[in-house]
């Protein structure tokens, strides 16, 4: 019977600043970067491969919580750590001096989403099945009892959850089908990040347009009128049928919001996202009262259940963006994705960041199977990006995402990535300082 041996956290960083990709009003020198867990077993070529997503400084305090959180793991059987997925969440989030530091919050939740990550990953890799297809095999009980439900119940309680998964289960062939047949639609931020010319983003966004994406996300929020400009350029370029989705990763305050939104409608863009603190409920209410019809979409963002659970209530927000590495997992997710069933709430992941794009492919096309049932309004995010440095990475065809097929949840990386991009020791990062510092 495999045992786990160790846990191995690593710092890994990608020097995304020096191209501006990623960049955007908040963040502008953005360093893609993840704190890779990889959990190691006596059974050769049995491993576990998670991560969460920061870009850049910090990314090593993010490794120093996901070592505390994945210490437990150590000595236990395989076996008894996959079996009972929901009980391992429950241990590993249990220790009550690490959740002192949110609780299911910040730093120490960030850690156990790449710990739990990483044990999913392990999961469907000892099944043999890409971790969708290990969703799709748990009986609707089975998947409620890895779910945490604390602190939803006035919402979401198990037999309620039970009740939405088993109504699904006849549709799961002919959903299946259709995915296979379609793939699940993506939209596409990679021609809109901030800091590119104009000539850059006009040459993108016409690419998108020649490589069949249908919906288009652009930056805005650090200069109105600049904002103004760019719009246009996009517009003239993808015409007025495709759709326009505009984000202000959190730049605003609430009127201010208001009204730049109210004059960037001119463009006509599907939603804004991140308008203002993604943590502000009401403030998010009041932005999508007053800039209808434009919708209001958050989440990447969204610390916890409870928090997307009042964006819900308040009907704060048009679309949920929830992200696959802030969220404690597939634990905490899968309840946010049934509580957007029962507000009637489209689910379209946020997946900017590196490996992002791996991981919400799983979450979008289970949603579909078995929760949803709808691609009405659905399009999960796409950049295209950092795919090189993963084993079996996703596959977008025609503005679609294919359907996942080797065992896991798409995480596990090359080793001559973690050895180039492993900070600071790593090839690359010590060429990058000597040629920074003219040393060597």
């Amino acid at each position: 019977m495999p045992t786990i041996t160790q846990v191995d956290v690593l710092d890994i960083r990608f020097p995304t600043s020096s191209d501006q990709d990623g960049s955007d009003a908040m963040n502008k020198d953005a360093d893609y970067s993840v704190a890779y867990v990889i959990i190691q077993t006596d059974e050769p070529g049995l491993c576990g491969y998670g991560f969460t997503f920061t870009i850049g400084r910090g990314n090593d305090i993010c490794v120093l919580a996901a070592q505390q959180r994945a210490a437990p793991l150590v000595g236990h059987s395989v076996e008894e750590i996959t079996n009972d997925l929901g009980s391992t969440y429950r241990e590993l989030k249990s220790d009550s001096q690490l959740r002192w530091l949110g609780p299911d919050k910040g730093v120490e939740h960030l850690a156990l989403a790449a710990v739990m990550n990483a044990v999913w990953d392990l999961a469907a890799r000892r099944a043999r099945l890409p971790l969708w297809e290990l969703l799709s095999t748990m009986s609707p009980k089975q998947l409620v009892d890895t779910m945490d439900l604390t602190y939803l119940s006035d919402v979401l309680t198990r037999d309620r959850a039970i009740e939405i998964l088993e109504a699904g289960l006849e549709f799961r062939p002919d959903r299946l089908r259709e995915l296979r047949a379609n793939g699940y639609p993506c939209y596409t931020t990679s021609a809109g990040w901030l800091g590119y010319s104009d000539a850059k983003l006009r040459r993108l966004c016409q690419q998108a347009v020649d490589e069949g994406y249908t919906h288009i996300k652009i930056k805005v929020g650090a200069d109105h009128e600049n904002d103004l400009r760019r719009l246009q350029i996009v517009r003239d370029v993808i015409g007025p049928d495709l759709t326009l989705m505009l984000d202000a990763n959190q730049v605003w305050d609430v009127p201010e919001a208001i009204r730049k939104v109210q004059d960037l409608a001119r463009f006509s863009p599907r939603w804004i996202e991140e308008p203002t603190s993604p943590d502000d409920i009401l403030g998010h209410a009041a932005i999508r009262r007053a800039v209808a019809p434009v919708e209001v979409a958050t989440g990447e963002h969204g610390m916890n259940r409870v928090l997307f659970k009042q964006m819900f209530q308040a009907e704060a927000i048009d679309i949920c963006q929830l992200d696959s590495a802030r969220l404690a997992s597939i634990n905490e997710i899968l309840p946010v994705y049934l509580m957007a069933k029962i507000f009637n709430v489209p689910v379209c992941p946020h997946a900017g960041g590196v490996g992002l794009c791996e991981l919400v492919q799983h979450l979008s096309v289970f949603d579909y199977l078995a929760i949803s049932g709808s691609l009405e309004g659905r399009v999960t995010e796409y950049v295209d990006h950092l795919h090189e440095h993963f084993v079996d990475p996703c596959i977008v065809q025609k503005g679609a995402y294919l359907l996942p097929t080797a065992p896991g949840y798409s995480a596990k990386m090359f080793d001559s990535s973690l050895e180039a991009y492993s900070f600071p020791d790593g090839t690359y990062w010590k060429q990058a300082v000597k040629t920074l510092y003219k040393v060597g």
